[in-house]
């Protein structure tokens, strides 16, 4: 490779990080709930991204960092089987395009409640605004499979919502 070809590759792929870092980042604190863990995994999910930068499609560059991302995270839980998230947001994460929740906190703790394979459903699904067939394709399961762990998912948020006491941590 070139010294100006791998130069033009760097650059672009500084513009890609630039733009889907925040998006990515966020996606992994809502995985994980610590923005210790969540940096470290966007990390990794760059590196491996760069590493395939030259097969990876531009216009499908995000999908793919987030599928190295979530794919990644599933690794690390297969290897620790535990996590202790911390409930909040970090101030990075909060002030840059985080939507209209107010909450942010008790999202995450909600999430946390969640088994890991509908957690990762409903962060991909609600949060990224993935289809189902793209998220079966990026856990590696059926759409049938993301159905029900959506379901169930958001059954259970709304199970804890209804029992929460107005005024006591309740998103509505």
């Amino acid at each position: 490779m070139e010294a100006g070809e791998k130069a033009g590759r760097d650059a672009e792929f500084s513009a890609f990080m630039a733009q889907a870092g925040p998006s990515l980042l966020r996606t992994a604190w809502l995985l994980t709930g610590d923005a210790d863990r969540a940096q470290e995994l966007v990390q990794a999910a760059l590196v491996k991204t760069y590493v395939a930068w030259r097969r990876v499609r531009r216009e499908d560059a995000l999908a793919y960092a987030r599928r190295v991302l979530v794919n990644h995270k599933t690794d690390v839980w297969r290897r620790t089987r535990h996590e202790v998230p911390s409930p909040e947001l970090p101030e990075s994460l909060a002030a840059e395009g985080s939507g209209p929740v107010d909450h942010r906190d008790e999202v995450v703790r909600l999430l946390r409640r969640l088994p890991e394979q509908q957690r990762r459903v409903v962060v991909l699904r609600y949060y990224a605004d993935l289809p189902e067939q793209a998220v079966a394709e990026m856990l590696g399961i059926s759409v049938g499979a993301v159905k029900s762990s959506a379901s169930r998912g958001l059954a259970a948020l709304r199970a804890h919502l209804s029992t929460t006491p107005a005024g006591e941590g309740s998103l509505r």
